[in-house]
């Protein structure tokens, strides 16, 4: 029986648009300060898209391109398990950042986002359903990193609060997101449940300027939204899986930071929606620079 859920979405699908397609099967969306998309391929692939929805291949590194975050200096680290952390460079090359955490193997690089200081939250999913799963913290110029939390879940989406004292992580195989409280010193507190019965596999986090955060369910084709208030609404949600077709991350943009861009792991697009709340900005984002060209290669 098919099973619909519970209340009216916030947003019908009907107001959603593809914005850009002929991606390869998207995990992971991230705009850099050009206010151009960045996506990843399912067979490794790095696509830039322009604002009118054109599509680029950068580059192409094998494996499959998992989370992408930029740095504050407009880095791009990219997850690929098969690698573990892969930095693209300006014009192109990419390279290993890091396949372990000390002696400790990266089984599955999956989320990475970046703090103001240039730090590097990553989790490390693990194998499903083996409780193997770790949040990882690379600090600012340091190819080490430190093993946070874990052995927990499958670790999967995060997002930083705008103070950035509160991590949020999702917890995909429980249908969780939780939330862990950064101290001064940089430690981080025993996770918290901040969110349950989050959808089905929830994957991907964002928040906007207002604190909410939004949920993005992989396997039941919605988006949920919860308050700072911890009120769990439904955001959108696709019956037909067609603008939401198994969405694994999102990122706001647009010209006005209100419009909400989704990856579709499941489909060759990405989509987006108009929305009444601006988004938060992201670390890179937050840097008030003077935009310069883009190198040519890319």
């Amino acid at each position: 029986m098919f099973l619909f859920p519970p209340m009216t979405p916030e947003i019908p699908i009907e107001q959603f648009e593809i914005f850009a397609t002929g991606i390869d099967h998207p995990e992971c969306i991230a705009f850099d300060r050009h206010g151009d998309l960045w996506a990843g391929g399912e067979a490794g692939q790095i696509y830039r898209i322009t604002p009118d929805g054109k599509a680029k291949l950068v580059t192409s590194m094998g494996g499959f391109c998992a989370g992408l975050a930029f740095s504050p200096q407009e880095e791009l680290f990219v997850c690929n398990p098969a690698h573990g952390i892969v930095k693209v460079s300006q014009n192109a090359e990419w390279s290993v950042f890091a396949s372990h955490v000390g002696e400790q193997k990266i089984i599955c690089a999956n989320y990475g986002l970046f703090d103001s200081a240039g730090n590097y939250y990553v989790t490390d999913s693990g194998n499903w359903k083996k409780s193997n799963g770790y949040l990882l913290r690379f600090r600012a110029g340091d190819t080490d990193g430190e093993i946070l939390a874990g052995p927990i879940g499958y670790t999967n989406g995060l997002a930083l609060s705008a103070d950035e004292k509160s991590l949020f992580m999702v917890e995909s195989n429980t249908d969780r997101v939780m939330r862990f409280e950064i101290k001064p010193d940089g430690a981080v507190s025993a996770p918290e449940v901040y969110g349950e019965n989050c959808g089905r596999f929830p994957d991907g986090l964002t928040l906007d300027a207002e604190g909410n955060l939004y949920v993005s369910c992989y396997a039941s084709d919605e988006i949920w939204r919860i308050s700072p208030a911890r009120e769990k609404t439904l955001f959108a949600w696709d019956r037909w899986a067609i603008h939401l077709g198994s969405p694994t991350n999102m990122a706001f943009g647009g010209p006005d930071f209100d419009e909400l861009y989704f990856a579709n792991l499941a489909r060759t697009t990405i989509t987006r929606v108009k929305t009444t709340r601006k988004g938060q900005p992201l670390a890179n984002q937050k840097v008030k620079t003077k935009l310069r060209a883009r190198p040519t290669p890319l």
